[in-house]
């Protein structure tokens, strides 16, 4: 465990920071309240021991400047005073001021170490939630069947790709793709069948997709999306193609397509240029003309990319 240990006594704080090591954790330290903040910002411990009379910012100061920064995050964080006085008021206003608890000074070595253990067994179980969290996040955000971004979170980083791309004043590209027959191929290969296929595009698709900023999303059924940051039209025709060929690539056996005996795609691609405040009509634009392009894709015969 690391702690964060704020205590302008040089013989106090030499003493306090013994007893913690000699517990076995890590130990940073801070002279007073704001080089105590910059250090819960660099290095983030698991544990916060303030003293409660400090210079530049006593520790009731430090400790409600740290909770504000905990509440930004979503991630609470213990905090333990240090003080010689031991009136009732003053516990409650440290209390009040974000801590958690309360060590008179000069402080007993078995007592602190009594706290640290009970302070482990909280971050550990903090530290378990804080992953569970993400996992949950992040199966929230992915398609149960082949692990892409699902629909939502499209949605989601489509609103967010745009502003960022209205305040750099790039471009913003779509590409929308349909598996070609795809109802043909589930009729013929059965569910199983389909599931395979699907999976499979969507490896073949990721592989192609490389750009870490560039996002890749299941949009329905056998349908998917491609955002395409601070990409032109020409820059986004040439992954659309290279997406076609890749597919073409895996040979997947179509039996039932007209258009090939191997899986194909169809593409429409889209592109913005020029972002304004009014996110939901440019959105409903976006979609629209790379739907367009995908429906003129299939109209002129398939396996092809339609810029729109």
């Amino acid at each position: 465990m690391k702690v964060l240990l704020a205590e302008d006594s040089r013989s106090n704080q030499m003493l306090i920071q013994a007893y913690i090591e000699e517990a076995g954790h890590d130990v940073v330290t801070a002279n007073d309240g704001q080089e105590a903040i910059d250090a819960f910002i660099n290095d983030r411990p698991d544990l916060v021991l303030l003293d409660v009379t400090m210079p530049v910012k006593d520790g009731i100061v430090t400790a409600r400047e740290i909770r504000q920064l905990t509440d930004q995050d979503n991630d609470w964080i213990p905090i333990v005073f240090l003080s010689a006085m031991a009136d009732a008021k003053d516990i409650e206003k440290g209390i009040d001021a974000g801590g958690d608890d309360y060590l008179v000074k000069p402080v007993d070595a078995i007592v602190l170490n009594a706290k640290l253990r009970a302070m482990k067994r909280i971050a550990e179980m903090r530290h378990q939630l804080h992953k569970a969290n993400l996992e949950l996040k992040l199966m929230a955000a992915r398609d149960g069947l082949t692990g892409l971004a699902n629909r939502r979170h499209f949605d989601e980083m489509l609103i967010k790709e745009l502003k960022r791309s209205a305040r750099l004043k790039a471009p913003l590209s779509l590409i929308l793709c349909d598996i070609d027959f795809f109802k043909l191929f589930n009729d013929n290969y059965g569910h199983q069948g389909s599931d395979d296929c699907l999976k499979a595009v969507a490896k073949k698709m990721q592989e192609t997709v490389k750009r870490p900023g560039d996002v890749l999303a299941r949009y329905g059924g056998e349908e998917f999306a491609v955002i395409l940051p601070e990409t032109d039209l020409a820059g986004a025709t040439h992954v659309a193609n290279q997406l076609k060929a890749a597919i073409e690539q895996l040979a997947m056996p179509h039996a039932h397509s007209s258009v090939a005996d191997y899986v194909t795609l169809s593409l429409g691609v889209a592109c913005v240029d020029k972002i304004d405040t009014n996110l939901i009509e440019i959105i409903r634009s976006l979609i629209e003309q790379a739907d367009n392009g995908l429906y003129q894709a299939k109209t002129q015969g398939r396996n092809q990319v339609v810029c729109f």
